[in-house]
């Protein structure tokens, strides 16, 4: 493929025209679909880190603050991603059978489900917010100096959830270019208000900027949604409560939201544990650590949403070796990617944790994390795809099993043993980490392979 035609079809995936991934060249199809999907995850992952960048001004209180809150409100992040995988499976499906309506539909109803579950955990985060840093383990200084913050990020849940729900949406339906302008536009907000408002507000700040930027986002999706120039158009009428469509949604998405706590919930373990055997500083340390991997991260899942969609399309369209060729050329790049951020996370961890703080013992922890994180990165970039595609095809209870087994049976009992039963203390914690994502991967690769992905319905 030449350079012109590279260009050319990079300016197609970014213009977001229909297109028809059910046939053609799949590897053009995971071009144009990957492409606004890392864009879309790039810019997300940007904002993290600059989060992080003016956060680290206010000393490792606050970043610790930032860090246990954002471990915990990952349960938020977990929904919107069941969700999204949910309405993105009804939705890919749907428009692979030709049947934007019924696209719609599903999306709408998906909307109302997102808005219900949101309220919830707005209210359980609001009213316990101190409680739940305590919980995390954090000291009485950063709940006093830190309690304002996770109020504020839980009270805006509900732009949390809404944001990736419809995204997801949009993915499903074909149109990543959409899905990534609005978190591009959301991200760029927070990022010019972020520096802003921590200087007259001071931590607060920071979750004031990353709820209105949410919030912006969501605005621009909605607008699209209705306004409708693309393959979707939502009425009035698709929001019409419809319990089979619900339950349909429900049926999916509760295994895709429970893979993604199973998940969250061993994070979770993971922070409170380097909290209570390294103290604040080693806690600080993780947490820069984690921001930079997340900076990664989220590019290959876009390549790994890719392929969810592929497979789902090309499912509904009966074009079923086309999907698993799909995720074969998907996962093969997405190794490519992730062993080249694996030798930079080796090689370069020093001057990376060094953008981010200059206390020594942060830095020393921050430094040991990220090197021991990167190395099982291949592993997490071939297993996010054959999850994805198995989460694309509607199976979302295979990758729910094997969460559950990795973190919670492995994870979460090998961190506690290395840490305390043999005194590793943090970096044991630390090591856990990369051993459960390498038996994810081989868990999900074995599961995709025997096929049986093939025969669901949705």
């Amino acid at each position: 493929m030449n350079f012109k035609k590279v260009l050319s079809i990079i300016k197609q995936s970014l213009n977001g025209e229909n297109q028809d991934y059910t046939q053609g060249s799949i590897r053009r199809a995971v071009f144009l679909l990957a492409v606004p999907m890392i864009l879309e995850l790039s810019l997300e992952s940007v904002f993290a880190l600059v989060d992080m960048f003016f956060v680290g001004k206010l000393g490792e209180n606050a970043i610790a603050t930032v860090g246990l809150t954002e471990s915990v409100i990952t349960i938020a992040y977990s929904i919107a991603i069941g969700l999204s995988t949910g309405a993105g499976a009804l939705v890919a499906r749907r428009i692979g059978e030709k049947n934007p309506e019924g696209a719609a539909h599903a999306g709408a109803q998906a909307m109302l489900v997102g808005l219900g579950v949101s309220i919830l955990i707005t209210i359980a985060g609001m009213v316990y917010a101190g409680e739940i840093l305590s919980l995390m383990g954090a000291s009485a200084t950063v709940v006093a100096e830190g309690a304002i913050f996770t109020r504020i990020m839980f009270g805006g849940s509900v732009v949390i959830i809404l944001i990736f729900l419809i995204n997801g949406i949009f993915r499903g339906a074909g149109n990543a270019a959409m899905a990534m302008k609005s978190l591009w536009i959301a991200s760029i907000t927070n990022i010019i208000l972020c520096p802003v408002l921590i200087h007259f507000f001071g931590l607060k700040g920071a979750a004031i900027a990353t709820v209105t930027g949410r919030s912006v986002g969501v605005l621009y999706q909605v607008y699209h949604l209705i306004k409708g120039n693309g393959i979707l158009k939502f009425t009035a009428h698709h929001f019409k409560f419809d319990a089979p469509i619900i339950k349909s949604i429900v049926n999916i998405s509760w295994p895709a939201t429970l893979q993604f706590v199973i998940a969250s919930g061993s994070w979770i373990f993971v922070a409170k544990l380097v909290a209570e055997t390294g103290g604040t500083a080693a806690s600080a340390g993780y947490q820069i650590a984690i921001r930079n991997v997340v900076f990664f991260i989220l590019p290959a899942w876009g390549l790994s949403n890719a392929a969810a969609t592929l497979v789902g399309q090309n499912l509904g369209a009966k074009e079923i070796e086309r999907a698993e060729k799909s995720v074969i050329i998907a996962a093969k790049y997405n190794a490519i990617f992730m062993g080249g951020v694996m030798a930079l996370f080796l090689f370069c961890a020093d001057p990376i944790i060094k953008l981010f703080t200059n206390d020594a013992e942060v830095i020393s922890y921050g430094v040991r994390a990220l090197r021991i994180f990167a190395s099982a990165y291949v592993f997490y970039g071939v297993g996010m795809v054959m999850t994805q595609a198995l989460n694309g095809a509607g199976d979302t209870k295979t990758p729910t099993w094997l969460n559950l087994v990795c973190f919670w049976l492995v994870q979460i009992p090998l961190a506690y043993t290395l840490s305390k039963v043999f005194d590793l203390k943090a970096t044991g914690a630390f090591i856990s980490i990369p051993v459960a994502e390498t038996l994810l991967a081989l868990g999900a690769w074995y599961f995709f392979r025997r096929g049986k992905w093939k025969q669901i319905k949705v």
